[in-house]
């Protein structure tokens, strides 16, 4: 594993804390754009996988952004849902069970320009890799 996956993943790990203790207080922000966190099913391990994520509403859904840092894999929690959809978000303080799905490019291109505009460097790590960044929607 590599120092730069083990600060991100020790980041996580204090976001993650954080964020439980103070109910979205501290860690519910960055650079001014609101942060949940997103629990998947891990496909190998079947275990819980907790990630803090910026997201967007977009009508009844919530807009995640698969980025990786514009790295050339998706993340692992993006393969996590596409095993099993069934997802559970935190808020703050509340909990919802949400289903997660894969936008459709019409949607993607109508939210992706709401997304930078959101959070900036999307744009940039867009750039970087030859992937299309996924956008996800996390539906009631």
């Amino acid at each position: 594993m590599s120092w730069q996956h083990q600060v991100n993943r020790f980041a996580g790990a204090v976001t993650r804390a954080l964020y439980r203790r103070s109910g979205g207080k501290v860690g519910g922000s960055m650079r001014g754009a609101p942060v949940l966190l997103l629990t998947t099913t891990g496909r190998k391990s079947g275990k819980p996988r907790t990630v803090p994520l910026l997201y967007l509403r977009a009508g009844n859904a919530l807009a995640v952004v698969a980025s990786e840092g514009g790295a050339p894999r998706h993340p692992a929690w993006f393969f996590n849902l596409q095993a099993e959809p069934g997802v559970e978000i935190e808020l703050g303080r509340t909990r919802e069970r949400r289903r997660a799905r894969e936008a459709t490019d019409d949607e993607r291109a109508t939210l992706w320009p709401r997304l930078v505009e959101l959070y900036p460097p999307y744009e940039s790590y867009q750039r970087k890799t030859t992937r299309t960044i996924p956008v996800v929607l996390l539906e009631r």
